[in-house]
């Protein structure tokens, strides 16, 4: 049981089952991510939690945080979600530790595990729902969108405003209509002037011209 007593296993445990789950949302890792991420925050929580319901609880909690940060990247993002379930996952390892100490050292380990995976992209494919979040699909005339495309290219030297924060992506509106759009590389806040610089399809490039006079 020495083992248990040490206070930075937390880190050890919490780092590498983040790392994983977070890993299996972001790349396919065909399951094993999933597979070695679970087993490493359910220890956790088994060695460190007093009894059966607590433990069910914190897992629970951790759980749903991960789930929100999906629903996130697969459906609304726009951060909001992932969140409110990295604080949820902060809160349940946190709460779940004997000592101050060893709740400190696991915090961190959701932090360093959760930025770690990103390591992951360099080295595997992104998942195919990551790429339709950033609108990197091209829909070309060769694939039957010619007409999708005859619209969206009209709007190229148009200006309009944004409808929700872009960073990158978010809804713009042009004459009137609203479209989904990205900038290049800024986070354009809400209700600013932006002009249409490009369309790929139905990818609307945009850039910022609140400031510009």
């Amino acid at each position: 049981m020495e083992l248990i007593d040490i206070t930075w296993i937390g880190l050890l445990l919490v780092g590498l089952g983040t790392f994983f789950l977070i890993g299996e949302l972001l790349v396919n890792l065909r399951g094993l991510g999933a597979i070695l991420g679970i087993s490493f925050i359910v220890y956790y929580f088994y060695i460190f939690t007093p009894n059966t319901s607590t433990l069910i609880m914190m897992l629970f909690i951790y759980f749903v945080g991960i789930i929100f940060i999906f629903i996130d990247g697969k459906l609304i993002n726009d951060g909001t979600l992932a969140t409110i379930g990295i604080t949820g996952m902060i809160f349940s390892v946190a709460l779940s530790a004997p000592s101050f100490t060893s709740g400190l050292y696991a915090v961190i380990g959701v932090l360093v595990g959760s930025a770690s995976s990103l390591l992951l992209l360099k080295m595997f494919e992104k998942r195919d729902m990551w790429n339709k979040i950033t609108l990197k699909d091209r829909l070309t005339a060769d694939k039957g969108y010619t007409t999708v495309n005859k619209e969206f290219e009209q709007l190229i030297g148009k200006t309009g405003e944004t409808m929700t924060d872009m960073r990158p992506v978010g809804t713009i509106k042009v004459d009137g209509k609203e479209y989904s759009g990205i900038s290049n590389a800024q986070w354009i806040p809400k209700a600013s002037k932006i002009e249409v610089l490009e369309v790929d399809g139905t990818r609307i490039l945009v850039k910022s011209i609140s400031n510009e006079k």
